[in-house]
């Protein structure tokens, strides 16, 4: 979107600046304050507070501030000339006017997005006052990615051509024979990449290690049929986004080739078939003592002072206890094991579930000629892949400003206004579905439309999954070609499959696990122990004070260990700011 042709548009943005700037001289609650609107927030990403955390009402925000601007240094607030002008847009429903500002505080330089509504008023003087302000730490000073490049440029002409080349050096560097990583780095999916590249960029040593026997294995090897629900601008990777040749929604193979062509591009170390199993923390080398074992059965101690763990919101299966379940004699797997239907053709088959891995598995079941029926647990939110499932993306949909523009709108969007924005667009998708979603509820499907009727963004942030961005499936089901029982009515599983309560059976040879994932705070007691696991507490989901993600992307109750995980467009800004906490820790600064 262009800029706003109105001059009332900058001269607001400007007026603003300078009673905010003004301000800064002694930063006192009061005056932050009355540069607010009563329901207003401010949301920090590491600038001021060296934390996450979204504070929201007047009242609440502007001590917290005054005390974080002087506490920082933060200084010359202005509107940065080198990103999309201020603008007219609408969040939320809300007409209002977005700028993009760059600041400065004694540790770096700061990025932020200001937001006012256009029908907000100062009492003084009819001034506007801000609806939402983003602060985040865009680089650290003296340790700038394009300094730390320029700095590792070898001489053009004093070169020794009988001497270690640079594949000769990158091999010798991965093999970490005498030194440590300063960061290990476990899970070597989109999260782990990503952080590894930023982490790189800053001079930081980086490993990952992961148990897959190729770098992008953890999607090579999923299901036969899958791809991305959301389309290919939206999932860029940074430094390297994806060809323009790349089609709109990205296959598995796709991907998985990606990974390890920017494995490769970004100079990545990563050791395959490596299991990582474990670590202790000695507080007073502040270095973890980790434990891996290699492809050939050697076990390696690796003493990093930093450990991430990368390994996916939905890492392990999760098989939750199904009573009588033990009763069947078939064939019983997690939906992580399916291949795809071939073997299944005129057999009947159970999908337990009614997630998008449930939905995409019994589309494949069916497309082999199996005879499936969905098995559903708790209501599902159901969404048409285009144009429905897309809207909730639409800062990346069209023209307009660049990826890192759009990045930073997302990040600027405070909790209590991007629920009301995806109430909206909730609305705005079940309109576009109705008929689809009449026709489920008729063949006895049962529909949510997440979080406060937020749709699946929400859910995602959450829970993890209880959505499906519908490609197919749900023409299936409406039609009665898939059928659909609840969980509930099941009476008993039998070896041949199952007993309803009113007295049918299901026949099935096959029942499909879609039970889902557990997440990453699963992992934490087995591989670091009780005592570390209770000091950091729940991972993902959201912690209603700070109105951010739990333990993600920032330091947690454990120090030196960090979590990554999401969408690629939460990784890819998200990696960003945790590669920039790492080294800022190594610098000393936090």
């Amino acid at each position: 979107m262009r800029a706003h042709p109105d001059d009332k548009v900058g001269h607001a943005v400007d007026a603003w600046l300078g009673r905010f700037n003004a301000a800064l001289a002694a930063p006192q609650a009061k005056n932050i304050g009355a540069l607010f609107a009563p329901d207003g927030h401010w949301r920090d990403v590491l600038a001021l507070t060296w934390r996450f955390g979204t504070l929201s009402g007047r009242e609440a925000l502007a001590p917290a501030l005054a005390q974080a601007l002087a506490a920082s240094g933060a200084r010359d607030f202005a509107v940065d000339p080198a990103r999309c002008p201020p603008r007219v847009v609408e969040r939320a429903g809300t007409p209002c006017i977005e700028a993009f500002l760059r600041f400065a505080t004694n540790a770096g330089h700061g990025e932020g997005l200001l937001r006012m509504r256009r029908h907000d008023k100062a009492r003084a003087r009819g001034a506007p006052v801000a609806w939402t302000l983003l602060t985040a730490l865009d680089e650290l000073r003296g340790h700038e990615e394009a300094t730390l490049r320029a700095q590792r440029q070898e001489p053009v002409i004093a070169r020794d051509f009988h001497g270690p080349n640079w594949l000769d050096q990158r091999s010798a560097a991965q093999d970490y024979a005498a030194r440590d990583p300063t960061v290990l780095i476990v899970g070597g999916g989109h999260a782990g990449l990503t952080l590894a590249a930023r982490l790189g960029q800053l001079g930081v040593d980086a490993l990952i290690v992961d148990r897959m026997q190729r770098i992008g294995d953890n999607w090579r090897l999923r299901y036969h049929g899958l791809k991305l629900h959301n389309q290919v601008h939206s999932n860029h990777l940074p430094y390297l986004p994806f060809p323009p040749t790349f089609p709109a929604y990205l296959s598995k193979d796709q991907i998985a080739n990606w990974l390890e062509t920017y494995a490769e591009c970004m100079d990545v170390a990563f050791w395959t078939q490596t299991a990582f199993e474990g670590a202790r923390f000695d507080a007073a080398a502040g270095r973890w003592t980790a434990h891996v074992k290699r492809a050939d059965g050697r076990a390696r101690a690796l003493r990093p002072k930093h450990i991430v763990l990368a390994t996916s919101v939905s890492g392990t299966p999760h098989v939750p206890t199904i009573p009588t379940l033990e009763q069947f004699k078939g064939t019983l797997l997690h939906s992580s094991k399916f291949g795809d239907g071939a073997a299944w053709r005129d057999r009947p088959v159970l999908v337990l579930g009614t997630g998008t891995s449930a939905h995409d598995i019994a589309q494949d079941l069916h497309g082999h000629g199996a005879k499936v029926t969905m098995v559903q647990r708790s209501p599902t939110l159901v969404v048409n892949v285009e144009p429905s499932a897309q809207v909730y993306d639409g800062v990346y949909l069209g023209e307009g400003p660049s990826l890192e523009d759009r990045d930073l709108i997302n990040a600027s969007m405070p909790l209590p206004v991007t629920k009301v924005a995806h109430r909206i667009l909730t609305e705005r998708a079940k309109e576009y579905d109705r008929p689809l979603l009449e026709g489920l509820e008729k063949a006895g499907f049962r529909l949510s439309f997440g979080e406060e009727g937020t749709g699946w963004p929400l859910l995602y942030r959450t829970r993890g999954g209880g959505y499906y961005f519908n490609v197919g499936c749900s023409e299936l089901i409406a039609s009665g070609e898939i059928g659909i029982v609840q969980y509930h009515d099941i009476e008993t599983f039998l070896p041949d499959g199952a007993r309803m309560m009113d007295g049918r059976r299901l026949k099935a040879e096959l029942i499909v696990l879609a039970t889902g994932y557990k997440g990453q705070d699963h992992f934490v007691a087995s591989l670091f122990g009780d005592e570390v696991a209770q000091r950091v507490g729940p991972v993902w989901g959201f912690d209603e004070r700070t109105q951010e993600l739990r333990n993600m992307w920032c330091r947690t109750g454990q120090p030196k260990l960090w979590f990554t995980a999401g969408a690629f467009s939460q990784c890819r800004i998200y990696s960003k700011y945790l590669a920039r906490q790492i080294k800022a820790a190594e610098l000393g600064l936090i």
